[in-house]
């Protein structure tokens, strides 16, 4: 990742949105619950947005395991301590007494928050803007592991002890020289995950299946 701490450009018209951003829930109400809620959904779409023009030919799993390298817990609350949010959180002083302004989860929902105040403040170009300005650095200098989708998910469920997928075929129609496979990928540890993917192989549908299987573990390994 850049190692340039990135800086909040916009600036607010009504600042009591961004007080309110920074409100953590031990504060009692108003806090920044419904904002993070709101925050998340932003960011989730204006990355996705963003890796979607960045990686034309990345598979729908591709772009979810990209995206899941971007935003998770420990990659947001980076972005917040480079924005120095830590240093503004209103906290209760039981979170306060435990170096709240330190943890991960709390860092990552103050972003969250702040990025749903600055579209609630200055409109959905704003909160887009603010996110390109942030991610475009991060997006491209993320890795692209030249290993396959099924050898890197085969990977790290044995990286942590957990049985090997399996892959079924679900159907296969169109002509004999245009053929389509559609296959399903499950794990059923850490968690149940089932998968389908498409594709004119059965090889590149399990591939595509595995890719989303792999970025579900992944996204739910960081929230963990």
């Amino acid at each position: 990742m850049p190692s340039d701490s990135v800086q909040l450009t916009y600036r607010f018209r009504d600042p009591a949105l961004a007080e309110l951003a920074l409100t953590h829930r031990s504060m009692g109400k108003p806090n920044n619950e419904r904002l993070e809620f709101l925050g998340d959904a932003l960011l989730g779409a204006f990355v996705a947005e963003m890796l979607y023009e960045v990686h034309p030919k990345a598979s729908e799993g591709e772009l979810s395991r990209l995206r899941a390298q971007l935003v998770n817990g420990q990659a947001l609350a980076v972005i917040a301590r480079e924005l120095e949010l830590g240093d503004r959180l209103k906290l209760g002083s039981g979170e306060l007494k435990s170096g709240g302004f330190r943890r991960d989860s709390i860092l990552a929902d103050a972003f969250e928050a702040m990025l749903a105040a600055i579209h609630l403040d200055g409109g959905l170009e704003a909160c887009r803007n603010t996110v390109r300005e942030i991610f475009t650095d991060r997006i491209a200098a993320l890795p692209r592991s030249s290993k396959d989708a099924k050898t890197r998910l085969q990977e790290w469920l044995q990286g942590h002890g957990l049985p090997l997928p399996h892959y079924e075929l679900k159907d296969s129609y169109g002509e004999d020289h245009a053929r389509t496979f559609d296959v399903s990928c499950a794990v059923s540890e850490p968690q149940d995950i089932v998968a389908e993917g498409s594709g004119n192989s059965r090889r590149a549908a399990e591939q595509e299946a595995a890719e989303v299987v792999l970025a579900r573990l992944l996204d739910s390994s960081d929230k963990g």
